[in-house]
Order: structure tokens, then sequence, then C-alpha cells
């Protein structure tokens, strides 16, 4: 995975420039008085800059372990056909799914209920289990779902001060 690794990188280190950039592009409001500590872009530009920063760690880690690989090793056909693969584009797909269909649609904490359960449920799914199990499993992803959507919903609006959708 060292080469897929790399390249994942790149696209991490790229995206989390943009957003830092965008971010520092925002409106700083000055001019209405506005606490620097609650600027439209302050949450953004430091999730730019951690992603940047994390993409960087992985870009280093994935030129160390390629080192000791062999190409064939490290081959890409069997690496797109594999469960870590097909679990990055199941959140992939979950994700941009969240952005661009549920929120805005829906209310905020709606859709990230939404979300997280369908998130919890999937990624947790075991299909040996017995139906008490399903339903307890569900139960569960339920409840972590409610109190990260109110958690979430709550931290935004109260503590950042931001208008959510």
């Amino acid at each position: 995975m060292a080469k897929q690794d790399f390249y994942t990188s790149l696209v991490l280190i790229i995206l989390g420039i943009i957003v830092l950039v965008e971010s520092l592009r925002m409106p700083r409001l000055e001019n209405l008085g506005i606490n620097p500590y609650t600027v439209p872009g302050i949450v953004p530009g430091f999730l730019g800059a951690i992603i940047a920063l994390l993409g960087l760690l992985m870009m280093v880690r994935s030129r160390r372990v390629r080192k000791h690989v062999t190409d064939a090793e490290d081959s890409g056909p069997t690496q797109l056909k594999s469960e870590s693969t097909r679990r990055l584009g199941l959140t992939l797909l979950l994700t941009l799914g969240y952005a661009a269909f549920l929120v805005g649609t829906l209310p905020f904490w709606l859709a990230t209920l939404i979300f997280v359960f369908l998130f919890i449920t999937i990624f947790e799914w075991q299909a040996e289990a017995t139906s008490a199990q399903r339903t307890r499993s569900l139960g569960i992803a339920l409840l972590q779902a409610v109190l990260v959507a109110a958690a979430v919903t709550f931290v935004f609006e109260r503590v950042f001060l931001v208008r959510l959708p």
C-alpha cells in the first residue's frame, strides 16, 4: 500500500492547502468588531492545516515503507480489489452523499444523525450476528448518531457561533 499511500498523501496535502488558502480568503469582519476567534474561516483553516500536515506525515511514512517493499508486493491491481480500498470508496460515497444531498436539504442535525447512523451501521454490520445482536447494534448506532448530531450542532451553533443550514 506504500504507493497508494503516497498518492493519497498528495491528494490530502493539496486538499488541505486549498482549504487553508480559501479559509484565509474568507471575510474577517473586522469592520463589524467581530471577535477574531469567531471569524468564519478559522475552523476550516485549522482543519485544512491539519489535513495538509497529516498528508505530509503520511507521505513521509509511505516513502520509508516503500524503501523496504518491492514493486511486486506493492502492485496496484491487487490493492484496488482489497477490503481497505472498498471501505475507502464506501466512505467517500457516504461522505459525498452527506455533503451533496443531506446537508442543505434537511436540517443539519437530522442530516448529521442520518449520516452517522448509516456510517456506523454499514461499517459495523456483521452478517453472522443473530437478530438480537443486530437489533442491539442498530440501537447503539442510533444512540451514537443522536448524541453526535446533538453535540456537533451544539458546538457549531453555541461555541463557534456558526449558523447551520
